[in-house]
This record gives structure tokens, sequence and C-alpha cells, in this order.
């Protein structure tokens, strides 16, 4: 793939979080998602790629646009054709409520690159590049907890491990204070809490806990760019989802996917915050415009951009913001 489109990328990715941080702390997931939505699809015609999404908003008769299976960018015959991981807004609740993490993401592949996840939970677990190799989703959270401190040359006190604050994760966190690592409790965003165990400034060692499916593929690719470790197990809820997996091309159902199996190949990721959080800063608005900050990585040469954008609203496209 061409590097530049990473670049070009951005600029998608800026139009979903300018659209939705107009609506943050409203009260409206709804109206939040749905402007990211509408603008982050405007903003894929001017992309000249073939692109495919494969993690997207839904099934096509659930969403009306970027959903699973639609031919977005503006690319002919010789554009390049690839696969497609997005989130226009991830975190609708934290946007909704005003609070630290949300995105607008997005990660491209060659075709075929991405796992195609169905849209159940999967249980996760994310490090970064220190602790890459070490960690093992069949091994015990306290078992992981001293791994990770092992190749990180720390104790386990000295860590700080993210979780999804909800009431599915009470054993969990239970283990990892008895273990006796740090938690931060995140009401949302795990692709952010993914992320962020990658950048040593942010303070986060490592994720663990079930969320979504579709996000955990969007993190894996970012956490390939930057040389960290993922490993993902599909959690279902109903013999519906079990049999939705398998008709997605899901052969067995307890597998434990390495990183490679949810994001291989070239792969590219581009995230604009929409509110500030662990490394990005959300959308501030000004007199006429506003400032977005963004990151856009590639697995091929491990480079990570970071990108400070000051948009005039009178001389870009209306996108919807």
């Amino acid at each position: 793939m061409d590097r530049n489109l990473a670049l070009e990328v951005v600029r998608v990715t800026e139009a979903a979080a300018l659209a939705s941080a107009r609506h943050m702390g409203r009260g409206d997931e709804k109206v939040c998602d749905q402007a990211a939505v509408d603008s982050m699809r405007k903003a894929f015609d001017t992309l000249r790629i073939r692109g495919t999404v494969v993690i997207g908003e839904g099934e096509r008769d659930e969403a009306p646009m970027l959903y699973i299976g639609e031919k977005v960018g503006s690319g002919n015959g010789d554009a390049p054709e690839v696969d497609i991981a997005l989130d226009p807004l991830e975190g609708t609740t934290i946007c909704a409520t005003g609070r630290g993490n949300a995105l607008s993401v997005i990660a491209i592949a060659e075709k075929g690159g991405f796992l195609h996840a169905p849209d159940t939970y999967m249980e996760k677990i994310a490090v970064g590049p220190k602790a890459k190799g070490a960690i093992d989703l069949r091994k015990s959270p306290t078992e992981n907890l001293r791994r990770i401190a092992e190749a990180t040359e720390r104790y386990v006190e000295d860590l700080t491990v993210c979780i999804l604050d909800r009431p599915r994760h009470e054993k969990l966190v239970k283990e990892v204070r008895e273990a006796g690592a740090r938690i931060k409790l995140i009401g949302d965003g795990d692709v952010a809490g993914a992320v962020a165990t990658c950048f040593e400034e942010t303070g986060v060692d490592v994720l663990m806990g079930i969320g979504g499916a579709p996000e955990g593929v969007i993190a894996a690719a970012a956490i390939r760019c930057v040389g960290g470790d993922m490993q993902g197990r599909l959690s279902f809820r109903n013999d519906e989802e079990r049999e939705r997996a398998k008709a997605m091309g899901v052969d067995d159902l307890e597998k434990v996917f390495g990183l490679h199996d949810l994001a291989k190949g070239d792969v590219m990721f581009a995230a604009t915050g929409v509110t500030g959080g662990d490394f990005l800063k959300g959308v501030r608005f000004f007199g006429g415009g506003a400032a977005t900050h963004s990151v856009v990585m590639r697995s091929s040469s491990g480079t990570i951009r970071y990108v400070e954008s000051t948009h005039s609203f009178d001389r870009k496209p209306n996108y919807g913001w």
C-alpha cells in the first residue's frame, strides 16, 4: 500500500471527530454517533481507493452506511484495493457524557488482512513492545501479570491494568487487586485502552477483560504498527452469535487469536481524538474553526506520526460539522 495513504486517511478520522465533538456532553449517544458516521462516509469519497468495509457499523439491514461489505472510496480499476476496519466514534457514551478517550478510528489492510470478527464480545489482553511475547490468554491474570512484570523488569505492584468498568469484570478486578497491580477502570473505549499500553507516557501497561470483538481487531491493527502484542478469544452471549461466527468463517470457536490472526500483512492505522484522553487531545473549537490531534501509524515501517491540524471552516468542505 502507498505510504501516503495513511496521511490521506487521517482526513477522514478528522472529519468524523469534528462532527461528533460538536455534540460532546449533550447526553445523546445516537446523535453523537450519527454525526460521526455521516461525516466519515462523506469524507471517504475523497480517497482514491477501492475499499471494502469489513469491520463497520453492522450488517447492511442494521446500518444505512458504513455497513459490513459496503464499498467506499472514489478509486477506479487502478486504485489500491483494501479492507477497512473502522469505528467513526469509538466511545459513544463517553462522548455523550463529555468524558475522556473518545476516538474516531480507521485501520486499513491489504485485502484479507483482518479477521472478520462477528459483532460479539472478545476476551482480550494487550501489552506494549517491552512485554511482547510474555502474554498468554490461556493463563490466569495473575500469571500474566507476573510474566509482564518480569519482561519489563518491574514488580507486579508497579503495573497498571486498564479494565472496562463492567459487572462482568468483578472477578477479574478482584484477582488483579489481590495480585498487587494497580487498576485504571474506564467507562468505555477499550481501543484507546489497548493502544495506550504501547505508549509509556500514558502509564497503562496492560489491557485485560472482555470488550467488543470488532474493536479488538481495530486495536490489533494499531498494536501491530507499534510493535506491541495482543491476544483475543471470542466470548459469545448466545447460540445465535456462535452460528454467526461460523457463518463468517470462524471454525474454532475457542481459538485464541494472536496479533497476526487479528490483523496481518501491511496495516495502517489512523485515529483522531474526539475528547481528550491518554495519548490524544480532543477537538478544540475556536471562532471560525477548530484544532484536532491525530496519530497515524504504519506496520511496514513502524513510523508513528502525530498530526496537529487547524481547520478553518470557511475554507474546508462541509462534512456536517
